[in-house]
């Protein structure tokens, strides 16, 4: 049977007439091009001023706060202005507040996470994972308040355990959510295979999955550390603040974002330099965890 070759010819026709978009300075390519880099210069100009911002702050922050390190800083605690007074008890208030609300909040958010991540079903699990979704945005002067009425109120005491609860609250839904999405990067089939061998779900969750994922966890609970050791509000209204000597969980107690609070807005020189440098410290402190978490955890395994 022969084909037309006119017909041949009609039907190859359109194909070889429809004009080539994808060839090498086409429209299409070039206006693909121009977006491209348009795209690629707003980023680099939204980058450029947030790496400004950031930089200036950390100047600023040094330039200032550098003039108030001494020994007497770390040394001597809070006291009137012109006493030549330090941040000493400061210090050491913030660190026993963000140790008891990592001591709180650590194990509970694992534990949570651990349940949401092998044993989460129903409506039990969609709450929870609600909740901590929820205590992640909310704002930090709510929490304070709720410990306030929770705690201080019916005992009649500011004191460093509240502020350690509050703080405790804040650093909760970090590990929670850290915790579970680790455990969730844990393969089916390591899982399987301790099952396999007659070990109980229990015993695979802690010595096979929480052992592969505990690079993970540590990271959440590091980033935790950072996300309560700047918090002022709940402070505010758990431990208040203490200008003496106080390492007893059961009285109010002194912190560096709360004397930071404090002193910047005075009219004394020496208590704003106090400031500069308690904000200097804690912006070290946040710091040095962060590069702790990129560099040290930044890795592939246990």
């Amino acid at each position: 049977m022969s084909v037309d070759p006119a017909s041949k010819h009609a039907s190859a026709a359109p194909a070889s007439s429809e004009p080539d978009k994808w060839r090498v300075g086409s429209a299409l390519v070039a206006r693909r091009r121009f977006m491209d880099r348009l795209a690629t210069v707003l980023s680099l100009c939204a980058t450029s001023v947030a790496l400004v911002a950031l930089v200036s702050i950390l100047l600023t922050l040094l330039v200032r706060g550098a003039a108030g390190l001494s020994l007497v800083t770390f040394t001597h605690s809070t006291a009137s202005p012109g006493l030549n007074g330090g941040l000493a008890n400061a210090i050491v208030g913030s660190l026993i507040q963000t140790a008891i609300a990592i001591a709180i909040g650590a194990p509970l958010g694992m534990l949570c996470g651990i349940f949401l991540a092998n044993y989460g079903r129903g409506w039990v699990a969609s709450t929870t994972r609600f909740v901590s979704d929820m205590l992640l945005s909310a704002p930090s002067i709510l929490i304070g308040l709720f410990i306030y009425q929770i705690v201080v109120a019916p005992t009649g005491q500011f004191s460093g355990l509240a502020g350690g609860l509050a703080l405790a609250i804040l650093a909760l839904p970090i590990v929670v959510r850290t915790t579970e999405d680790m455990l969730a990067l844990v393969p089916t089939a390591l899982v399987e295979a301790g099952i396999a061998l007659g070990a109980r779900k229990w015993r695979v969750i802690v010595f096979i999955c929480l052992r592969a994922a505990r690079t993970g966890v540590i990271t959440g609970i590091l980033l935790a550390v950072a996300r309560v050791t700047g918090e002022t509000a709940p402070l505010l209204f758990t431990s208040l603040g203490n200008q003496e000597w106080s390492v007893n969980p059961a009285h109010p107690m002194a912190s560096l974002p709360v004397t930071i609070y404090q002193y910047a807005g005075s009219a004394y020189e020496d208590w704003v330099q106090l400031a500069w440098t308690g904000a200097l410290l804690v912006t070290l402190g946040v710091l040095a965890i962060n590069i702790i978490v990129r560099v040290g955890f930044d890795r592939k395994g246990a």
